[in-house]
């Protein structure tokens, strides 16, 4: 389905993929706010356009989510892609014949290419982590060479939260200094970090020690008039035959807000079910799931619990509140269970959705 109404994000991204590289870019926002659509549709459709013709782009794409991420080795194994067709167990000759082959307007990978001979030797070596760094920025400066602008991007980053906060911090800043060389001292390569933990990328920002050499793109839900319009279109694409009225679409907005996903599972359903039974689920499901949270909560720490209650009650009559109205204890506990959501530039702090927001509502002030 075509991507709606992300031009400015889109033409922001693409100026920068235009330019020279000089800073890490933390693409954040809510969850299911559209991070990964919106960056496919630019590695996928708009870097072939006429706009960027003259340039080429080699994309190393890498998710982890797609990877269980538990260890060093598992996390330096999710940077690579096996390269089948080529059996080479020396870098310089494989590096030569992979970026003479890459001469199409985009190409596309997923993770670093290497021939499994060449990843088992640099896994054999004792300095690993200093082999693989090396191997990239070979790969990337061969690339450059050959007029190909390499674009690193790193998905679902907080993947990789449990192995870089669990006393292996070290992991983390090498990382992030690495692409920071790649970035603001070499300028070879692009290199773009989506998340949907905001709190997680403050903490890679501080310490991978990344001040001046990192900013931040925000995709963020719709607001109410792009909402409307996009109900409009789903409406229309997915021809459900539904004639939906201004105050249907009101309660649409009222209940999800302008979650892309939630739009879109609500005008799908409408093929067979009606709206006030797919509204009344959604905010079932929804309490159910804040209700059983916290009462797990209460059980396992009361005065916790209570501070929790007392904390989502701020969110009576207001969607969005300064984030330091919220002790940083309880602040953090709630963005690390996903209930709410940290704007760190603008120093806010809301719900994951209008739907969780009508959930605490329901559940926590009206008791």
């Amino acid at each position: 389905m075509k991507l709606f109404n992300r031009d400015k994000e889109i033409n922001q991204i693409i100026h920068i993929l235009e330019g020279e590289p000089n800073f890490i870019y933390f693409i954040y926002g809510p969850i299911n706010s559209g991070k990964t659509a919106l960056i496919n549709e630019v590695i996928n459709n708009k870097l072939k356009d006429k706009n960027t013709k003259n340039n080429k782009y080699a994309i190393f794409y890498v998710n982890f989510r797609e990877h269980d991420i538990y260890s060093l080795d598992n996390f330096v194994e999710a940077l690579f892609e096996i390269d089948e067709e080529n059996n080479f167990n020396q870098i310089k000759p494989y590096i030569e014949l992979f970026t003479k082959s890459a001469n199409k307007i985009v190409n596309k990978y997923y993770g670093i290419k290497i021939p499994e001979p060449l990843l088992n030797r640099l896994f054999g070596e004792k300095e690993k982590g200093r082999l693989v760094f090396k191997y990239i920025r070979d790969l990337f400066i061969e690339l450059n060479n050959k007029g190909i602008k390499p674009i690193f991007i790193l998905d679902e980053l907080q993947m990789i939260k449990e192995i870089t906060t669990n006393g292996n911090s070290p992991l983390l800043k090498s990382l992030f200094q690495f692409l920071v060389s790649l970035t603001k001292e070499r300028h070879i390569c692009h290199c773009l970090c989506l998340t949907s933990d905001s709190l997680f990328a403050e903490y890679v920002y501080n310490t991978g020690e990344l001040e001046e050499r990192a900013d931040y793109i925000l995709i963020d839900d719709f607001n109410k008039q792009t909402s409307l319009n996009f109900i409009d279109f789903l409406n229309n694409e997915l021809m459900t035959n539904k004639v939906l009225t201004n105050e249907d679409k009101e309660r649409i907005y009222n209940l999800v807000g302008g979650k892309p996903i939630l739009l879109y599972k609500i005008i799908n359903d409408l093929k067979y079910n009606n709206l006030d039974n797919i509204l009344d689920r959604l905010l079932k499901i929804e309490c159910s799931k804040l209700k059983y949270f916290l009462e797990t909560v209460k059980e396992e720490n009361n005065e916790i619990y209570n501070e929790i209650v007392n904390c989502l009650k701020l969110f009576k009559n207001n969607y969005e509140i300064g984030d330091t109205k919220i002790n940083k204890k309880i602040r953090e506990f709630l963005i690390k269970h996903n209930i709410l959501f940290l704007n760190p530039l603008e120093q806010t702090i809301k719900p994951q959705s209008y739907l969780i927001w009508n959930g605490i509502k329901k559940v926590v002030i009206k008791k």
